[in-house]
């Protein structure tokens, strides 16, 4: 394949590094949580890990893992420019598992914060103490 082909196929679809996709898709606040997401290898693009410099272009399948939740997610457009919230939604369709999936997580995690038992009031002060002593070990 010659570096004309390359080029012509390269322009014909646009592609952008996944950082900033991540960022103008509203999938993080900034673009340098967005690129030490990627470098935590908390981003996947088609099954690998991605690099903050990789590209993304439309159609790629993309793994987003923020804490305990997890987007599968399919690339419709690219841009590099963030935009209102509605337009970031364009660039990106979830997948209908992905979606249930999230929903079950949140149900479980309503569902056990609900049972966890909840103090009645601030520990006092002989109660921090015992607090601190048990948790950094004093």
């Amino acid at each position: 394949m010659s570096q004309a082909s390359r080029k012509s196929e390269s322009s014909a679809e646009p592609a952008v590094r996944v950082d900033k996709w991540l960022w103008a898709a509203r999938f993080f606040k900034t673009r340098s949580l967005a690129s030490t997401a990627v470098k935590g290898g908390k981003i996947e693009i088609n099954g690998h890990k991605a690099k903050p410099s990789g590209s993304v272009r439309a159609g790629h399948q993309l793994r987003v893992t923020k804490g305990e939740v997890v987007f599968e997610i399919e690339v419709v457009d690219v841009s590099d420019k963030r935009g209102p919230a509605s337009q970031a939604e364009a660039l990106y369709v979830e997948t209908e598992a992905s979606r249930e999936r999230r929903t079950e997580r949140a149900a479980e995690r309503r569902a056990a914060r609900i049972s966890m038992p909840r103090p009645t009031a601030r520990p006092d002060k002989k109660q921090r103490r015992e607090l601190r002593r048990f948790k950094h070990g004093d």
